[in-house]
């Protein structure tokens, strides 16, 4: 069907973009020879991930680049820029936790994400660390044994930290330079893998409050003792040249890939990532496109050893990194330990990852399959009214079967209350408007949580706004159990039966969960925050002044509603006491959500 358009490809180094029937990417690739790589997907026989890819093909662009280098760099942008579906699983979406050593203006060390930190000099990163847990033990375990500065902001006094000796009192006092560099030596020497250093500390400190009869800090310390322990000993892998290298290997079968890396710090294995997901024929592209993704969240090493079947050159010129592949010694060991651990995870987890699969695009597979359409993202909304007030709404996104949360909007909403219709015309009619005037990406299927009154709602929304033939609405109908049941169709208004053992039933069931959690949340971070002021202007006999006296003392619904009487009492006069009482009391009881 590309024939003519593929006979114009040259063969040439660049990246290509896939598109579906409504223009959008749904797959970014690069290739060191285009009309090779692109003339592969439609001339003979694709499998697995291939194959669905490229059913949904409608069409396909691409970018010449002056290299290889040049398209891979563009690839990976792309990929960042669009989030097609079919790279989407490529992605790393985790900013890993690293332990900053900082100086100035006071000595400091914390936990930090890599993508927050500013480069300046004075800082020392040391990670990463994929266990956060044990990033955030560390720190504070390093914490209680230096005096640091550990609070925020520069006090005018010192601090209960000074007064439990776990302060310098940097804030207020002038502190001697060679005690700040003393301390410093030690902390980053033990950063650095130094445990001897680490071990010694404790061991002093534990005698030193076992002599002061301090019996339950000496247990403490000695449970973090414990823990160091077996820290170092499952750090058991060393190389001793001190460098900071990340080993990364593979194991591909069944149209599943499994990359693992091993992270290497001052010649110790201080942590390790395994990653498994479905891919596409030509693994080895989609091996490096992991990589020049993961690096764009994790600081780069001195070195990377990987398998001689990728591409070193490229590799290093994008990381700007020595990435080498090694054929004997202890770094050969361990990168055949890194696949033996591929091998390893991906045969203990095929089935679990495949039930998940099933779970999410294999659900929203049968859900195009249930409604004759291509559906990439979903939209879904649900209405709740806060009591006595106003009504908000919330909308989660689904794409591809995974919750999308950086799409999820909440609104609060300027109708009447229990007014679900004008309320669902109102909040879709600021979403989709809002995403015309953007440009922004629109779903292909809505759901809303109920039925025909928010399914219309819905649909003159839309026409409203000429998107009627572009987005199709549906309804998640409940039974008496307030479970979702049938779906009702929007085009027909008739209702579709639902399994309830299937993948659709579940995944419909998922998405009404998680709109209804997302919407009463923001009904609960509202009542914890300025909702209280209205839920008060309803109480007869209380005014401004009053408000802001009982928000002052009680802070929530919640606490009001527990006080007593007399308690009320002592701010406003018992009869409105009691008024407080009778209302808060039905407040609570009915619960409107």
């Amino acid at each position: 069907m590309f024939k003519e358009k593929l006979d114009l490809v040259p063969h040439l180094p660049g990246s290509y973009q896939m598109k579906d029937k409504n223009g959008i990417i749904i797959y970014v690739g690069k290739a060191k020879d285009l009309k090779n790589r692109l003339s592969s997907y439609f001339t003979g026989k694709v499998t697995g991930k291939t194959k669905k890819l490229v059913s949904e093909i409608a069409d396909f662009e691409y970018i010449v680049t002056s290299s290889e280098l040049e398209s891979f760099i563009l690839e990976i942008n792309l990929i960042k820029k669009y989030d097609p579906k079919y790279n989407i699983l490529l992605r790393d979406d985790k900013s890993y936790p690293y332990i900053q050593y900082k100086r100035d203006p006071y000595p400091t060390l914390k936990v930090v994400r890599y993508l927050n930190v500013k480069k300046s000099n004075g800082k020392h990163l040391f990670g990463p660390y994929v266990n956060a847990y044990a990033a955030r033990r560390m720190v504070n375990l390093i914490n209680r044994l230096y005096p640091l500065k550990k609070c925020d902001g520069k006090p005018k006094e010192v601090c209960l930290y000074y007064h439990i000796h776990e302060c310098l009192g940097y804030c207020v006092k002038t502190i001697d330079k060679q005690i700040i560099d003393d301390m410093e030596k030690e902390i980053l020497s033990i950063l650095n893998g130094n445990d001897d250093i680490l071990v010694s500390k404790l061991m002093e400190m534990i005698d030193k409050q076992s002599e002061m009869m301090n019996y339950e800090v000496a247990l403490e310390l000695k449970q973090e003792l414990d823990y160091i322990k077996i820290i170092m000993e499952k750090q058991k892998v060393e190389l001793h040249d001190y460098v900071n290298r990340d080993i990364i290997n593979y194991y591909f079968e069944n149209g599943f890939i499994s990359i693992q890396l091993f992270f290497i710090r001052n010649g110790k294995l201080v942590g390790q990532k395994n990653s498994i997901m479905p891919v596409n024929d030509e693994y080895i592209d989609d091996i490096e496109t992991f990589i020049g993704l993961f690096y764009t969240k994790a600081e780069i090493p001195k070195e990377i050893i990987v398998p001689d079947e990728l591409n070193l050159n490229v590799l290093s010129d994008l990381l700007n990194t020595k990435v080498i592949n090694v054929t004997k010694g202890d770094k050969k060991k361990l990168l055949e330990l890194a696949r033996t651990n591929a091998k390893i995870s991906l045969e203990n987890n095929f089935e679990t990852i495949n039930r998940e699969i099933m779970r999410t695009s294999g659900a929203n597979e049968e859900l195009e399959s249930l409604l004759n359409m291509r559906i990439n993202r979903i939209d879904s909304f649900d209405n709740s009214n806060l009591f006595g007030s106003f009504a908000v709404s919330g909308m989660v996104v689904y794409k591809n079967g995974q919750p999308s949360k950086n799409d999820y909007r909440k609104y609060k909403v300027s109708v009447d209350i229990n007014d679900d219709y004008h309320t669902m015309k109102e909040v879709t009619y600021r979403r989709y408007y809002r995403a015309l005037v953007e440009d922004a990406e629109l779903p292909d299927l809505i759901l809303a949580d109920g039925g025909i009154t928010q399914v219309n709602a819905i649909k003159e929304t839309l026409e409203s706004l000429g998107l009627d033939k572009k987005i199709k609405v549906c309804g998640m109908v409940k039974n008496d159990k307030h479970r979702t049941n049938e779906l009702l169709d929007g085009d027909t208004l008739t209702t579709i039966p639902i399994d309830h053992t299937s993948n659709v039933f579940h995944y419909l069931t998922r998405i009404q969960d998680e709109v209804h959690r997302y919407t009463i949340n923001y009904h609960r971070t509202l009542r914890s925050k300025g909702s209280i002021s209205s839920i008060l202007d309803n109480i007869e006999g209380i005014g401004n002044v009053r408000k802001k006296e009982l928000i002052k003392k009680f802070g929530s619904v919640k606490k009001m509603s527990e006080a007593s009487v007399e308690e009320l009492s002592e701010i406003v006069p018992e009869n409105v006491a009691i008024n407080i009482c009778k209302y808060l009391t039905d407040y609570l009881n009915k619960n409107v959500d």
